[in-house]
């Protein structure tokens, strides 16, 4: 592309490409595309982006080309890469001049630049550094920026870099420059002093930026770019130097107006300061222990003294509080049990920590947390009333929430009382003394200091087990303080009630738990909606916390179900009424712990739910979260209600039909609750439905995209075969079979067996149709068996399915073996004979005493025969038959006779206990099927006495005799031991 003739042509294309017209924009942007891998492009994009009196719209098109060029062309290996002339063209060109007017485009550039310089600098562009350095010397104000703006990213992208040979080279520039780096930021700094000083903020905000740029630099060089940084004089003088500098921009911030520009550059700054500290300390904490006494007077002076008044803000605050966790909670910082095992380093450190951390130190950061620290403020209080579900978000974790001041207060709580709870324990109890009895509803003050102290009773429940009888609070206090009614009594009930759901998973005896759920029916009517919502999280708590069948944490269903109708209504009434998309998924999570507690129990009180779920899922067709949440309360209502589920068919199969479409984009989304879903549903329904049947058409593509959730499909085919094998089978299996032929070739051995249990439970429910429908799979199955398949979990799966084939179908299995014979060009005999062989050889592989007595079973089923094959394999056929004997027989305590335990004759429901979950109707499918099954119907001795005397009878005494002899006389003795009595 020559550059001259090109130019006019190339920003033309550009204007085009910035137009609002797609009939001009579409094909400028086709046109760019094919020039993309033009030599000499990217030369007439650096040319129209660097002419300033072009378009500023078309020179930011041409930036954004540029940019995207590097990513794509710059590399040597790359398709289409750029020539080295025009690559070394291009750096000059790039560095020729720092003087961009526009600030979007001038940031553009600094980070095309450092783009190249990560693949160039500073092999093939050793020039780069020196270049800025000198360019930010400069006196002209708009080049001294650029430039810096330029070193700041460049600087940025190199620190990124993470192999070992990057790293030796950022570190030889960072030693290399880092001394100028210092005399520039500290320019910058005292120029910016000054011009405060003398009242000249338009002067002041210039300086203040370059200070900031400066600063982003000495960052990066300061955390990446030194190995042992606390060797380096120049690194532990500037770090040591922050403090002075925080506490001068600080006292800047103190007359400064809030909102302005120069206020955030200002706060921007300040942050910058304390992430330099925080960046040192998590890359290199034993090089930052000359640091800690310091950081630690400083943060603490700031945060929890009168030194902070007037000049501290949130974000600072939040920042001092991090230093002082990450100094506290630092593994590097914490000797071992065994001291002397201890290195120096940490010896150290952790002789610094204690020394600060003294007595009157730490209560004072106690005291300091709760009664300052963890109080609501007005701004809380007004949004409690405004907005109260806003409020409670924000509570529980909302976005902005994990940057806010409250959430970081709470941890640096719980981290310090932890760390100290010796020492904290008994100041925090005494903070609970002084608040014994009510509190007059009058004094506000007071109300929010009781929260405040309750709300660190709370997070230190854990560390306060041993020291606090909350059995006896909780009687005593915490319940008069829940029905106290008064208004604004609201912040205690609510804290309280958050407060117990804090330490049931601590400490509360289980014979209580009836005068919790009847406080808990009381606050779920409490006038106040956040003390409602606060409520039901509780109630969560306590399912979840309850699961474990140990003393106090063993859910008891009695104990509950005088409550379940108020609170299951209640609770319908709270996700009736809040409106915010996130809270009615807090509700309906509640919600189903309830039914997933209580089960069956919840079947007369679901009806108001199940004829609200339709409204709220078309309300929520753009909250896919929240349907992801109506999906797992559906889950759990299907699993309550069993056969019942299907009277909700009617709104239950398009959601499942939905949800599990891949063609449709809220798969995404629902796709795995939706699959759980469709699982439960066959699981719990009575019978096939043509509209149940109808949604198998969504199992091929996802059978397709091997996807994490293969496991879940291979159960839903097991479900349809248990439900109605012979349906599923003549609609589907055709379609299934090809999708498993696909399968067996690339998942995995785990894979494999999935599919072929699929196969083995279609023999099991309906062996002719099962042989027919998987007729394409099966020489596969003989092929893997009499190839002696490796894997044993897959040859023991082959000769599960191969099993159920020739004890249950066998005139199939003579014609699958004259298949195989001539596809194998082989005869069936010997084929045959290979078969057994390997069988009766790999018999070990199987671990399943099902598929272990289904062998002998099949193998016996070849009895009696003249077929001098099956002959010449009698000893190893009886050696398996012997095995599976040993495997199923067992002493009736009663008569002292043996019996197969595997027998199932009648139908005996065992009563489920209360921990247990009733039987679904699969599980009465199955134990309806295994009653037809042979391994449960056939009493192996006897099938194995009636086998033998067939083939007696077939062969004569003396024949049969001289059979038995090729047996091994101790196989011979326990077949006799065992057959005794027939």
């Amino acid at each position: 592309m020559d550059l001259n003739s090109a130019s006019t042509v190339v920003l033309q294309v550009l204007t085009q490409a910035t137009s609002q017209d797609t009939a001009l924009l579409k094909p400028a942007e086709e046109q760019l595309k094919q020039w993309e891998t033009q030599p000499g492009f990217y030369s007439v994009l650096l040319n129209i982006f660097t002419n300033h009196d072009l378009d500023v719209n078309v020179r930011w098109l041409a930036v954004l080309y540029f940019k995207n060029g590097i990513d794509r062309y710059w590399r040597r290996v790359a398709p289409h890469a750029l020539s080295e002339e025009e690559k070394s063209t291009l750096r000059a060109g790039l560095i020729t001049n720092f003087n961009e007017p526009i600030n979007q485009i001038a940031t553009q550039i600094a980070v095309l630049i450092a783009k190249v310089a990560r693949l160039d600098c500073p092999r093939q562009w050793p020039e780069l550094i020196p270049i800025l350095i000198e360019s930010v010397k400069v006196q002209d104000d708009l080049r001294q920026h650029r430039a810096l703006l330029t070193f700041y990213h460049v600087t940025k992208t190199l620190a990124s870099k993470r192999l070992a040979a990057d790293r030796k080279l950022f570190s030889d520039l960072a030693s290399g420059i880092y001394n100028f780096a210092c005399s520039l930021w500290n320019h910058h700094t005292d120029t910016f002093l000054h011009h405060v000083s003398s009242g000249n903020e338009a002067a002041a905000l210039n300086s203040l930026e370059r200070t900031l740029l400066s600063l982003k630099v000495l960052r990066k060089l300061t955390v990446n770019g030194f190995v042992e940084p606390h060797r380096n004089m120049e690194v532990m003088g500037f770090l040591h130097g922050i403090f002075d500098r925080l506490k001068q921009f600080l006292e800047c911030s103190r007359n400064v107006d809030t909102d302005t520009v120069f206020r955030d550059k200002l706060e921007k700054t300040i942050i910058l300061f304390t992430k330099v500290l925080l960046d040192f300390l998590d890359q290199h904490p034993f090089s930052f222990t000359p640091l800690i006494q310091r950081s630690l007077e400083f943060s603490v002076s700031y945060v929890f003294t009168e030194v902070g008044e007037g000049v501290t803000f949130e974000r600072f605050i939040v920042q001092c509080m991090n230093l002082i966790k990450m100094i506290v909670k630092n593994y590097a910082y914490k000797p071992s049990k065994n001291f002397e095992d201890s290195s120096p380093e940490t010896l150290e450190a952790h002789k610094i920590k204690m020394a600060f951390f003294t007595y009157p130190t730490l209560t004072e950061i106690c005291r300091r947390l709760v009664s300052h620290y963890f109080l609501l403020t007005e701004e809380e209080l007004t949004m409690w009333e405004e907005d109260p579900e806003g409020f409670t978000v924000e509570e529980t974790g909302g976005d902005s929430w994990k940057y806010s001041l409250r959430p970081c207060t709470e941890v640096l709580f719980i981290d310090i009382f932890h760390e100290y709870n010796q020492t904290l324990t008994p100041v925090l109890l005494e903070m609970m003394q002084r608040l014994q009895g009510p509190t007059n509803v009058e004094d506000m003050n007071a109300l929010l200091i009781k929260d405040a102290v309750y709300n660190a009773v709370g997070l230190a429940a854990f560390e306060l087990f041993d020291s606090v009888d909350f059995d006896q609070w909780f009687k005593n206090q915490l319940l008069p303080e829940l029905q106290v009614t008064h208004n604004r009594y609201k912040p205690l009930r609510r804290r309280v009630i958050w407060l117990i759901g804090q330490w049931v998973s601590v400490k509360f005896k289980s014979d209580l738990r009836p005068m919790l759920y009847e406080a808990i029916c009381n606050l779920l009517q409490d006038q106040d909606l956040v003390v409602r919502i606060e409520t039901a999280t509780t109630l969560k708590l306590i399912f979840l916390n309850y699961s474990l069948p140990v003393d106090d944490f063993e859910f008891r269903t009695d104990q509950f179900l005088p409550y379940l109708e108020t609170m299951f209504t209640l609770l319908f009434q709270l996700l009736q009424q809040v409106t915010e998309c996130d809270t009615k998924m807090h509700v309906l999570h509640v919600l189903s712990c309830v039914i997933e507690r209580v089960n069956m129990q919840i079947r007369p009180y679901v009806g108001c739910l199940v004829q609200y779920l339709p409204l709220l899922w078309k309300q929520s067709e753009e909250h896919n979260m929240l349907r992801c949440a109506i999906l797992t309360t559906l889950i759990h209502l299907v699993q309550g209600l069993g056969a019942d589920s299907k009277n909700l068919y009617p709104f239950l199969l398009p959601v499942i039909q939905l949800s599990t479409d891949v063609s449709q984009p809220p798969h995404v989304y629902l796709l795995e609750d939706g699959l759980e879903l469709w699982l439960v549903t066959l699981e719990n329904s009575p019978c096939i439905t043509p509209e149940l049947l109808r949604i198998f058409q969504n199992m091929p593509p996802l059978l397709e995209q091997s996807s994490e959730n293969l496991r879940t499909c291979f159960k839903i085919i097991n479900g349809y075969i248990f439900l109605s094998s012979t349906e599923f089978l003549q609609t589907y299996a055709a379609g299934l079979c090809q999708s498993f032929c696909e399968l067996l070739s690339d998942i995995t051995t785990e894979g494999q067996v999935q599919v072929l249990k699929v196969v083995e439970n279609a023999l099991k429910v309906n062996p002719v149709l099962g042989s027919q429908m998987f007729q394409p799979i099966l020489p596969c199955v003989f092929r893997g068996i009499i190839e002696g398949e490796r894997y044993p979990v897959v040859m023991s799966t082959y000769l599960g399915v191969m099993g159920r084939v020739l004890l249950q179908n066998t005139s199939f299995f003579s014609s699958l073996l004259t298949v195989m014979a001539h596809k194998c060009n082989q005869e069936m005999d010997q084929l045959l004979g290979n078969m057994i062989e390997m069988w009766v050889d790999r018999m070990d592989n199987i671990t399943q005493p099902e598929r272990r007595k289904l062998s002998a079973l099949a193998l016996l089923s070849l009895l009696p025969s003249d077929n001098s094959v099956i002959q010449d394999k009698f000893c190893g056929i009886i050696n398996i038959a012997v095995e599976g004997l040993h495997d199923v027989m067992t002493e009736d305590p009663e008569t002292g006779t043996h019996k197969d335990c595997m027998l199932m004759s009648h139908l005996e429901e065992p009563k489920a206990t209360e921990d247990e979950e009733p039987p679904t109707e699969q599980d009465k499918r199955k134990k309806m099927l295994a009653l037809k099954d042979p391994v449960h119907s056939v009493s192996l001795q006897q099938f194995t006495y009636e086998k033998l005397k067939a083939q007696q009878e077939l062969l004569g005494e003396q024949g049969f005799q001289s059979l038995m002899e090729t047996v091994d006389t101790e196989i011979v003795t326990q077949l006799q031991e065992f057959l005794q009595g027939f």
